[in-house]
């Protein structure tokens, strides 16, 4: 027997027919003789009509006011799948993160989870119940509701694993799996049995939307064994795992796009030392994330400074930096907001050289201009024209080789 937390995502849960089949498989996999503990979003859709419902009365969608919002689409469902198990005969225990504990920081609408009392949880399973827990949510020392952000349900789900050492931790999701690519855009693209959590880590981040990145860092920092799954079939999913050397003889596990970057770029910048300090400490002040960053040495002394950050945030950062624009004496600021990044990962890339010297000429060969490079030891990422982007991923996808076969 094992101890099991299964994670159902809003497309799983997004309407009555669709719970009370996700109560099925948890009925289901306690008769194969598994402890389960559910961890459920909100129902699809919900979270974005709770946002539009805020936004018609204020403009600054922060704050306590909002989370104790936004965790109400979280308490709907923990309550519709309760009452569903025990419908079926089984019995289940229902929580919000308030209840069992999920205590967080104070950073409404993007917490950070800092301990989990798992008494509760325990205790329903001792009492051959279903432990049912709302996903997304947590509570202040202070007894203030937050929420962890888009996408935190998964990071709940891995956090409850953890706690109560798991066994297995599933993620419920309407794909069967990690693939090689976004079988949208390349429907050739094959399905992992396994990924290192390094390389899913690097794909979370690069615009992957299979898992939210805070929860693979969880479940490599926690050693929680964590599977990918459709809830819409019984196919075998993808297995995070520590990496193995047989893995080094892939060279590339996937590729991944971005589009939701955009670039800022300072012309003629005084090139000395201390304008990067000044220029990324403000932008980090206002909490906005860096990611590409490049630096081009010009004449007289003068460079241009190239950077990426998310395009929701342009108008901001483009605020900050031009507020420095006396103190720094550059003369001006370019925002692009037509681009997307592209990038391939793989754990491989440490034992096989060449890798971004064939990326490179596969896009030279397709006339595709690189804009930015960024790089690491298992990822290499280009920032080209946003309009050409998916049209890269097909083409480094088949030119190394990561179609079904």
């Amino acid at each position: 027997m094992a101890l099991i937390v299964q994670k159902y995502g809003g497309t799983s849960v997004g309407d009555i027919q669709r719970i009370k089949n996700v109560a099925q498989r948890v009925i289901d996999s306690r008769k194969q003789g598994h402890d389960v503990i559910v961890v459920v979003s909100a129902m699809s859709g919900e979270t974005n009509r709770l946002i539009a419902l805020a936004q018609q009365v204020t403009s600054d969608c922060s704050g306590p006011e909002v989370d104790l919002l936004l965790a109400t689409g979280e308490q709907v469902t923990v309550s519709l799948l309760g009452l569903a198990l025990q419908e079926m005969g089984q019995p289940s225990h229902s929580y919000l993160g308030s209840q069992v504990k999920i205590v967080t920081d104070k950073a409404f609408s993007k917490a950070l989870i800092q301990s989990i009392d798992a008494r509760k949880i325990h205790m329903a399973l001792a009492e051959g119940c279903v432990g049912v827990i709302a996903g997304f949510q947590g509570v202040t020392c202070e007894g203030e509701i937050t929420t962890l952000g888009r996408g935190g349900s998964d990071t709940s789900a891995v956090a409850i694993a953890a706690a109560v050492k798991a066994d297995l931790c599933e993620i419920y999701t309407d794909v069967d799996g990690v693939y090689t690519a976004d079988p949208r855009i390349c429907p050739n693209a094959r399905k992992l049995d396994k990924i290192s959590h390094e390389e899913m880590l690097e794909l979370a981040s690069l615009g992957s939307k299979v898992l939210q990145i805070r929860s693979v860092e969880l479940a490599a920092n926690h050693q929680v064994n964590l599977m990918v799954r459709s809830s819409f079939n019984n196919n075998a999913g993808t297995l995070l795992t520590s990496e193995e050397s047989t893995m080094e003889k892939i060279v590339v596990s996937g590729v991944a796009l971005d589009e939701s970057e955009a670039k800022l770029a300072i012309r003629d910048v005084p090139d000395q030392p201390g304008i990067c300090m000044q220029v990324f400490g403000a932008i980090a002040e206002a909490n906005i994330n860096v990611d590409m960053i490049i630096q081009n040495t010009g004449a007289d002394g003068r460079a241009d400074l190239s950077f990426t950050v998310p395009a929701l945030e342009l108008a901001k950062a483009k605020k900050i930096v031009m507020g420095l624009k006396d103190k720094l004496g550059f003369t001006t600021i370019d925002a692009d907001e037509d681009i997307a990044k592209v990038s391939i990962v793989g754990v491989g890339m440490r034992s096989h050289a060449g890798v971004a010297a064939k990326a490179f000429a596969l896009l030279a060969q397709n006339k595709i201009n690189i804009d930015m490079i960024s790089t690491s030891e298992i990822k290499i990422s280009v920032v080209v024209r946003k309009g050409e982007g998916k049209k890269a991923v097909a083409i480094l996808h088949d030119g190394f080789e990561l179609y079904a076969t």
